[in-house]
């Protein structure tokens, strides 16, 4: 009876040995996707608007957002009701410190594979040339390949503010040279046009848009995700 009872034990604990490494080994096998910018992304609901279609398109057990933020401060209602709530968004933030004091930290505690991010709003209204945001956006790009050389980047043409328009044009009309610029095969970067089609009727604040303009963004991000999902897994 001793040795029987032994035996179990053994196997019980070999069993729970194997399973470990196992469970950790699907869940590194989920595609994680950051969602990256300011209350542009932390404030509003295209980020679930976006998971709708993750789920829509049957990935939603295979997919996972992250980032150090866990949060719905807009209460939203999507479709699917346990969308994954995790981001990298914050209120307030400049493109210009997220890429000189923050970005590195972030990707070395919640690794991704995809990284999505609109930035640069508030990098305007505190006077920050295009020049500079536009270096904040290479700096961002080469931490994230250092982080992960095979880091596939989606890149918003950024939303219309209700003033300072001026500066927000020339932040996108920048973003295609630039993006064709550090494009490459292994790390590719692509362009959701937010901005077109944009109206400044669709932000709730004069900068936040509102279920409309979270339609528009969402409509933009979410094919491009889809498309590197795909690709990603396989598909």
């Amino acid at each position: 009876m001793y040795l029987s009872n032994l035996i179990l034990t053994a196997s019980a604990l070999a069993g729970v040995a194997i399973a470990g490494p196992i469970a950790e080994r699907q869940t590194a096998q989920k595609l994680r996707i950051m969602p990256l910018g300011d209350s542009i992304t932390e404030i509003t609901c295209w980020r679930a608007l976006v998971w709708d279609q993750i789920a829509d398109a049957k990935y939603a057990d295979q997919v996972q957002y992250v980032g150090s933020q866990n949060s719905n401060p807009q209460k939203c209602t999507p479709k699917t009701a346990n969308w994954d709530q995790h981001h990298e968004g914050h209120s307030g933030w400049l493109a210009i410190d997220i890429a000189n004091n923050y970005l590195t930290n972030w990707l070395q505690k919640t690794p991704a594979d995809i990284v999505m991010f609109m930035l640069g709003t508030n990098d305007v209204t505190r006077g920050h040339s295009t020049t500079e945001i536009m270096a904040a956006y290479t700096k961002m790009v080469n931490i994230m390949r250092a982080a992960n050389p095979k880091m596939k980047i989606i890149v918003d043409l950024v939303i219309p503010l209700s003033f300072s328009n001026s500066a927000i044009q020339a932040i996108n009309a920048a973003i295609p040279a630039w993006a064709k610029g550090l494009n490459t095969t292994d790390s590719p970067i692509v362009i959701a046009d937010c901005n077109t089609g944009f109206s400044t009727s669709m932000l709730r604040d004069g900068v936040h848009p509102n279920l409309d303009g979270d339609k528009v963004i969402a409509s933009r991000v979410g094919p491009l995700l889809l498309n590197y999902i795909s690709q990603s897994l396989g598909k």
